[in-house]
């Protein structure tokens, strides 16, 4: 397995696109039915391969990734050969920023000295899906880069 197996809140969204990925291997519902209670590994086996196909569909669609902490964003770009990153440190142990209340406060100081920002770029390994999901599995969120294309735009 390349990736993880879904979880069982995924499979239970994805169950039609499971039905149509045993239909495209010509395996009936009744068929699967006779493979879960008699080769269970089998079924392990579909459900680990379907799993990877569903992680490379999304990944190959992520443009952007943030990682946001109590006092740390980590803010991710991902372009054709790297992924960017926009880090930023609050250094104001009240304010945590998965808050309202402290967002609140970063907006209106993230010019301040209370605030480091910095940036970084990093060229992707072998396997950019395997970076990307890498991102995702240390807590990253896909988005659609709302954050990041506001800094980007504030930042020299």
């Amino acid at each position: 397995m390349k990736y993880r197996r879904l979880t069982k809140e995924q499979l239970e969204e994805l169950h039609r696109e499971f039905i149509n990925f045993l239909a495209t291997q010509s395996i009936t519902g009744e068929e699967w039915k006779e493979i879960k209670a008699n080769k269970p590994e089998v079924a392990e086996q579909e459900l680990d391969v379907f799993s990877d196909l569903i992680w490379e569909g999304v990944l190959n669609k992520v443009k952007y990734i943030e990682n946001i902490a109590a006092r740390q964003m980590h803010l991710f770009s991902v372009e054709e050969k790297e992924i960017k990153l926009i880090a930023i440190r609050v250094n104001n142990p009240d304010i945590d920023l998965t808050t309202t209340q402290g967002f609140e406060w970063f907006k209106k100081h993230y010019m301040s000295d209370l605030v480091e920002i910095m940036t970084a770029a990093k060229k992707f390994g072998d396997d950019p899906n395997q970076d990307k999901f890498e991102l995702i599995e240390k807590g990253g969120v896909i988005t659609k880069g709302e954050l990041y294309n506001w800094f980007e735009e504030m930042l020299p």
